[in-house]
């Protein structure tokens, strides 16, 4: 189901475009970035996701883009080996930080397909508009609904089943308006049960989610737009396989504000945007799974807020991208013990962390076949922990006692960084094919994150302890990428090497001492390597056909060891044939084996579950359209019921082993959808 196409347009523009069609909202383009920056964005007719399958976990299909499963939900992308905050996802524009100190809930956790019109996924850095995200960027967007004096309103209902686990989903997207304002609400309810792998194991990966959306919008000028959008997710009884906890809620509640102005003075292209989330998000070890001796539960809370206002500026023909943005994060997390009513560890001590940024790029044309891009980006981050003295109940320690005693005496204080970013890009058409080959250096930093810097988990036994370091350097990556993307007569070819040097890097470790060998953080310098190649061959028959793979092998440069949780060669291969409304096709999805792993928690960080076996699985799946309304989508996934997991795991905040999670087996699933047009009668 999951189609490819090159788009290759502009002189200096080349992009990729991954199609996916979201279940149960409008039709969803997934656009993968791999060469300059995009100048517009193409409209594709694409397909369905199969039923009770996260958005997240069918991007990992995409070359380069992998993903840690826990359980059914809250997959967690990593591009080219780099994952959690280390890529930037933007929700319709906004930041939404997990509320999970173990991200059971990740950004893409409260990332519904239902509604998203468009994801363009940027491998690498391409633009430096987003602080950080040295892996990439994930940017999911809905866009304004084409309604008119001829069709007033629009909308899509869909309803579908899934055989492993019992999924269910049903949805709607409407909309109504005319061409100068517009409301649109979107609404939809999965149900998912738990799962079988390819042995026939049950997997504990049952979830209930609920989407509501509301978006307004009018224009209150010729050249203006205003929008506001409401949103609320919820998660209800989520089970994990890959924890030693479940939850039994997590709610997202987003506001969105957004203005934009075609021209003002100079500038045009205008983007004024406001956001603000607050996730409220509940764990414990009792009330979905057998309680233990101690039954536990951590009630947590991460509130974020946020600015942006990007604008161009162009003189002859340059082109100027100019922006300044803000941000602020909450988080606050206490694990306590429910039998006594007593506190147990403050987890994320009311950590806040704020950003001051601004960027400026240039895009410089030099002759008919030369393009130029060039940045410059400023970070001011501010980092506290308010709650690092409180004293938990019994014998456990305050988060200021954790860190004096795993990092020499260090106590939490008002930390502030500075960074400077760089970005310099050098595109040039080819001659003989349409196409283009292109080069690019950057530096950009992250900062540690509330988990890197504040988390603070006592635990009796000291090997279950889980400690930040409130001292941690930034990360500074450093990259290299060589790429090329062209076409000709109907194949298509895009394929980049790129090389990361990062000083710094924030390495999740263990002590490796004997009676106390804590998790803890600890500045490293990491190398990272990789490649990645996409092949498409388009017949006018309607005949289709792609192989890619990517591939990253990093290296722990100061203790001479592999870096955990880095994904092995991965590969994806297609073939689809397309006629009268009917689709049929057979796509094959697989993993080399991954030996290169740190699972020795005494000699290393452990965070991988041992090394992972090579695997294959094949998928079949047809779509029927019937008219302009009707469409039926089914497909098998896994049609040999092979058992395998994919090497990305997540590390769990309370068990010292860790675990990997089975992906699902055999998997038939059906999904009808109609879509309702609203064109006016006569």
């Amino acid at each position: 189901m999951l189609g490819v196409t090159a788009l290759l347009a502009a002189p200096g523009l080349a992009q990729t475009t991954e199609r996916i069609e979201a279940a149960p909202g409008a039709r969803l383009e997934v656009l993968v970035v791999t060469g300059a920056r995009s100048e517009g964005h193409p409209t594709l007719v694409a397909r369905d996701l199969p039923v009770a399958r996260e958005l997240a976990d069918r991007l990992r299909e995409i070359p380069g883009l992998s993903g840690s499963r826990m359980g059914g939900h809250g997959t967690d992308p990593a591009i080219r080996g780099l994952g959690q905050n280390r890529i930037n996802v933007l929700l319709d524009g906004a930041f939404v930080q997990g509320a999970c100190p173990n991200r059971m809930d990740p950004p893409t956790a409260y990332a519904s397909a239902l509604g998203y019109d468009q994801v363009t996924v940027v491998k690498g850095m391409r633009s430096l508009e987003y602080s950080g995200g040295p892996g990439g960027t994930i940017l999911m967007e809905r866009m304004r609904p084409a309604l008119g004096n001829e069709r007033p309103w629009l909308g899509s209902l869909t309803a579908g089943l899934r055989s492993n686990g019992n999924g269910r989903e049903l949805g709607a997207d409407l909309a109504v308006g005319d061409q100068r304002r517009y409301l649109r609400l979107v609404g939809g309810v999965t149900d998912a049960g738990n799962y079988e792998d390819g042995a026939g194991s049950k997997v504990r990966s049952a979830y209930e989610e609920r989407t509501l959306a509301f978006v307004a919008g009018v224009d209150v000028g010729a050249e203006t737009t205003l929008e506001l959008s409401l949103e609320a997710q919820q998660l209800r009884d989520v089970l994990f396989a890959g924890a030693g906890m479940d939850s039994p809620k997590s709610d997202n509640r987003a506001l969105r504000l957004k203005l934009d102005q075609a021209s003002l003075g100079w500038f045009s292209n205008i983007r004024a945007e406001f956001h603000h989330a607050e996730v409220d998000h509940v764990m414990d070890n009792f009330s979905l799974r057998p309680a233990p001796m101690a039954s536990l539960r951590v009630p947590s809370t991460s509130d974020t807020s946020g600015l942006r206002l990007t604008g161009e500026l162009e003189r002859d023909t340059q082109t100027w991208r100019l922006g300044v943005d803000w941000d602020r994060n909450d988080r606050a997390a206490v694990r306590g013990n429910v039998m006594t009513g007593q506190s147990q560890s403050v987890l994320w001590p009311d950590v806040r962390m704020a950003r001051l940024g601004a960027f400026a790029e240039l895009d410089q044309p030099w002759g008919d076949a030369l393009r130029l891009v060039a940045g410059l980006r400023f970070d001011r981050v501010r980092s506290r922990a308010g709650a690092a003295g409180e004293q938990p109940a019994g014998v456990m320690s305050s988060p200021n006692a954790l860190y004096a005693r795993y990092y020499d005496g260090a106590q939490a204080s008002t930390v502030t960084e500075h960074h400077w970013g760089a970005l310099l890009r050098l595109e040039r058409e080819l001659a003989a094919v349409p196409g283009m080959v292109y080069a690019g250096l950057s530096q950009t930093f992250r900062s540690a994150d509330a988990t890197e810097r504040f988390l603070a988990s006592d635990n009796m036994n000291p090997s279950a302890r889980w400690v930040g370091h409130p001292d941690i350097d930034a990360e500074r990556h450093r990259q290299l990428e060589l790429g090329i993307v062209m076409a000709r007569d109907g194949w298509q070819l895009d394929g980049a090497v790129f090389h990361n040097w990062i000083s710094d890097y924030i390495l999740r470790d263990r002590t490796g001492v004997p009676g106390d060998n804590a998790t803890i953080y600890r500045n490293v310098a990491v190398r990272m390597l990789g490649t990645e190649l996409t092949l498409r061959r388009q017949w006018s028959s309607g005949w289709h056909a792609e192989v890619g793979a990517g591939y990253v092998r990093a290296e722990n440069r100061s203790d001479r060891r592999p870096v955990a949780q880095t994904p092995p060669l991965e590969g994806l291969a297609m073939l689809t044939h397309e006629q009268d409304g009917w689709l049929a096709g057979l796509r094959w999805r697989g993993a080399a084996k991954q030996s290169r792993v740190d699972s020795d928690p005494m000699t290393g960080s452990g965070l991988d579950a041992g090394k992972t076996s090579a695997w294959g699985v094949l998928d079949v799946f047809a779509q029927w359209t019937v008219g302009a309304r009707w469409r039926l989508d089914a497909g098998i996934d896994n049609l040999f019921d092979k058992r395998y997991a994919q090497h990305l795991n997540r590390a769990s905040a309370f068990d010292p082993q860790q675990i990997q999670v089975n992906e699902p087996g055999r998997s038939a699933w059906v999904k009808l959808r109609a879509d309702l047009p609203g064109v006016r009668p006569g």
